[in-house]
């Protein structure tokens, strides 16, 4: 088990790995953070089990993978930022049974996101892909078959959260009329309307966008059937999860004709690195765009996100405030100015809070607030106390059985 005291902030080593956007670094700088190594390429997983040991904050983006290997060598780690949507690329319970939060930016780039959905749905509705290729080639093809305005079309999102509802307000500012489909119910934007079935949106709509967790069930949400049920003629955009796509089902729909045109920007297969080669059954189709996995990868996105993370990681670390961590148990916390906050993370087994307060109450010491929060693998207890002999107890509470670690904030 590891357990960890707070110290000044120019003693705290930060880490930053595959360009993350120079704001997370310039925000750790105005808070008084000075040991940060900040990196444009990535680490292998034997590069990051070398360096962990010593870091207390880790940023990665998607190319630097946190293992249990690299995780279980954390002997300072306090908490991880993904400075991107996923992820996947960590190890989340591995850092949970460390008490290690891990924390993302599931929002910042959804704008980003909204806006290449939009601007590749003009663009296939007019055929440019397939234009545009042509006239690489030298050929002209001047013509306006197959070409159609946005304006009075319907275009039908499915999944309705954050990015699909942007979609649904530029769309709108467009003339088109929107229809989305949710297994949950969601508060409607502007004039878009619920459609209760995905073949009734499938069948009603000129342009489908996909906008849904990855997982088993949605794995080839749209396969063969959902494709044919499609309008002959209509487009289909994917910026959710590449496995969302039977690919081998929608190739063989655009070369029939009955899929106009297809972007997608998530793919089944994806390389691990920009050095490696891309492969998908839909290249050489024309009219279909490729995309390198960039819906959100914009320097607004990417300032925001760099922002957003390092906000979340410094919280957690001058307050303890877990909130919008992805793995760990949720909890916002008020500051803690004139008192000395104690944190301490368990296992979730009985009698623990009641040993916790007995090792106050022994030592005299007033408990002037307390914050509990449990699940059924762990605990966290946060406890502020007015006396400065309260941050002598962390040897003791550490004794505590079922401790994952304690720490106290100054």
């Amino acid at each position: 088990m590891n357990h960890q005291t707070s110290f000044p902030k120019d003693k705290i080593k930060v880490l930053l790995l595959g360009g993350i956007h120079p704001a997370a670094e310039a925000f750790f700088r105005e808070q008084g953070f000075s040991a940060i190594d900040s990196r444009r390429g990535e680490f292998t997983e034997e590069e990051l089990i070398d360096a962990i040991p010593s870091i207390h904050i880790l940023g990665i983006r998607s190319g630097t993978t946190v293992s249990a290997r690299a995780i279980d060598r954390a002997e300072k780690l306090l908490t991880v930022g993904c400075f991107c949507i996923g992820t996947n690329q960590v190890d989340l319970k591995a850092a949970r049974r460390k008490g290690v939060p891990v924390f993302n930016a599931p929002f910042a780039n959804t704008r980003s996101v909204a806006e290449l959905v939009i601007a590749e749905a003009v663009m296939l509705m007019r055929g440019i892909p397939a234009k545009n290729a042509a006239a690489h080639l030298g050929q002209w093809q001047k013509s306006a078959a197959g070409s159609f305005e946005a304006r009075g079309k319907t275009i039908g999102i499915v999944g309705y959260g954050h990015i699909g509802t942007q979609v649904g307000i530029l769309a709108e500012a467009l003339g088109m009329r929107v229809l989305y489909h949710d297994i949950e119910s969601k508060l409607v934007l502007g004039n878009a309307q619920s459609v209760k079935s995905l073949e009734a949106l499938l069948t009603a709509s000129e342009v489908v966008t996909l906008h849904v967790p990855g997982g088993s069930a949605t794995t080839h949400l749209i396969g063969r059937k959902e494709l044919a049920a499609m309008r002959k003629g209509s487009c289909l955009i994917n910026a959710s999860r590449g496995q969302v796509v039977d690919i081998d089902a929608l190739a063989a729909a655009v070369r029939s004709g009955h899929i106009a045109g297809a972007a997608l920007d998530v793919h089944p297969e994806e390389p691990v690195s920009s050095r490696l080669p891309f492969h998908s059954p839909l290249q050489g189709l024309t009219n279909v765009i490729l995309t390198p996995h960039i819906a959100g990868s914009t320097a607004e996105a990417q300032e925001r996100i760099g922002r957003d993370v390092a906000e979340k990681l410094l919280l957690f670390c001058d307050t303890g405030a877990t909130a919008g961590a992805v793995n760990f148990l949720p909890v916002a916390l008020p500051s803690h100015a004139g008192r000395h906050r104690i944190l301490h993370i368990h296992e979730n087994r009985p009698g623990v809070l009641a040993a916790v307060n007995d090792v106050f109450a022994r030592a005299s010491v007033n408990i002037a607030s307390q914050f509990l929060e449990t699940d059924a693998d762990i605990g966290y207890v946060v406890t502020d106390v007015d006396e400065k002999k309260g941050i002598g107890l962390k040897g003791e509470l550490d004794k505590i059985p079922g401790t994952i670690r304690t720490r106290v904030l100054y």
